[in-house]
């Protein structure tokens, strides 16, 4: 999710528990919560059990045949209330939720109600409060910490600047470089409002321009992008500037986060988690479902028009209610497994509803551009 201000103007999730299932909510609590062995989580509500690959083999088989119908933007796997494997479906309509089958092929349908999922530039004063005590608008002193508002230092347009999250430090070859998304770098396509496109080379600003009235001059350009062009024709929301020397700290520390591991982890239904960002700074919420197939929405530039609508398949759904786990300016945040010390990093967070958040697995990203995490 990307923030936008004006120019000038300032499921009830089910949680595999020691063999119990409880109910976990998003917090901003900064106290680690007890989460099931990994190794054994994943083989009981993630990829690893045959049970759950079976059912999104299912779910691959009918997305195309349910998304055909109006007010489905989503499909993906999940575990029901009695923790058996179950389709989860992201419908936008109530009339849309009646007309959802109570099973498919035999396996149980949840239903998420949820608004459209948009790569969202969020508007001035929507979306989220803050999490901790830490500032994650603020202008840090260099070398700054990752987790923090950032973005293209040319993102205005159209009379409206924009911004993100500088997400978390990754190694690409001998480089190292910070990993935002495709639409917090480098979204800019057309000569617009601003005459200009996103190009190699631009420098990325620390905070990002909603938080500095939208004047790059009272920021401080901390890294020089890389375009990916992850985005239309990925599945992967993604992109990458390389960190000037001195501005950056190299440990690749998050802000309330710290230090990560340098190894990943595989999301999995119930799976505790946690991210850092611009804009509800350190949040906590778990993982709904997995195997998502999900439309997102996108804009041309800063405030620009709805350029394309893309259908991600793979992806990580994370409970999001009332947005606060994610909002509007969060988009580009890591999120990390909610481990006490040196986290590993499950996705990269793009986008979302006020029901819903969506992720990138950290894997297909790392691969998509030849990277690995800094990190322990």
């Amino acid at each position: 999710m990307k923030h936008i201000t004006r120019f000038g103007i300032f499921m009830t999730l089910a949680v595999l528990l020691t063999g119990m299932l409880l109910i976990q909510g998003c917090s901003d609590s900064d106290v680690a919560p007890t989460s099931p062995n990994t190794d054994q989580a994943l083989r009981t509500t993630g990829a690893l059990n045959p049970a759950v690959r079976e059912v999104m083999a299912i779910q691959e088989r009918n997305t195309t045949a349910l998304m055909a119908t109006q007010d489905v933007i989503g499909t993906a796997t999940t575990i029901d209330e009695n923790g058996n494997p179950a389709i989860l479906l992201l419908v936008t309509s109530e009339k849309a939720m009646g007309a959802m089958p109570a099973d498919i092929d035999g396996v149980p349908v949840k239903i998420l109600l949820t608004d459209p999922i948009v790569a969202m530039k969020g508007k001035p004063g929507g979306g989220g409060g803050g999490g901790g005590s830490v500032d994650h608008k603020a202008l840090q002193t260099p070398p700054i910490q990752m987790g923090t508002s950032g973005g293209w230092h040319y993102d205005l347009a159209n009379g409206y600047c924009c911004g993100g999250t500088l997400g978390s430090l990754i190694q690409v070859g001998g480089q190292l470089r910070i990993l935002s998304n495709y639409h917090v770098f480098e979204a800019d396509i057309v000569n617009g409002g601003n005459g200009r496109k996103a190009t190699t080379g631009d420098p990325i600003v620390q905070p990002g321009l909603i938080d500095i009235g939208c004047n790059a001059a009272s920021g401080q350009d901390v890294a020089t992008l890389v375009v990916s062009h992850s985005i239309p024709n990925n599945n992967v929301d993604c992109s990458t500037a390389t960190i000037i020397s001195g501005m950056v700290d190299p440990s690749g520390a998050i802000l309330e986060i710290g230090t990560l591991s340098s190894q990943t982890v595989a999301a999995y239904v119930g799976q505790n988690v946690k991210k850092s960002g611009r804009t509800t700074g350190l949040t906590r919420s778990s993982v709904s479902g997995l195997n998502a197939t999900v439309s997102v929405s996108y804009e041309d530039e800063c405030a620009g028009s709805t350029a394309f609508t893309k259908t991600y398949t793979g992806q990580i759904v994370i409970d999001n209610k009332g947005s606060k786990f994610l909002a509007g300016g969060d988009s580009g945040s890591l999120m990390v497994e909610d481990a006490t010390s040196n986290p590993r990093a499950v996705g990269l967070l793009f986008a979302g509803s006020r029901s819903a958040a969506i992720a990138n697995p950290i894997d297909e990203v790392l691969s998509f551009l030849g990277a690995s995490m800094v990190g322990n």
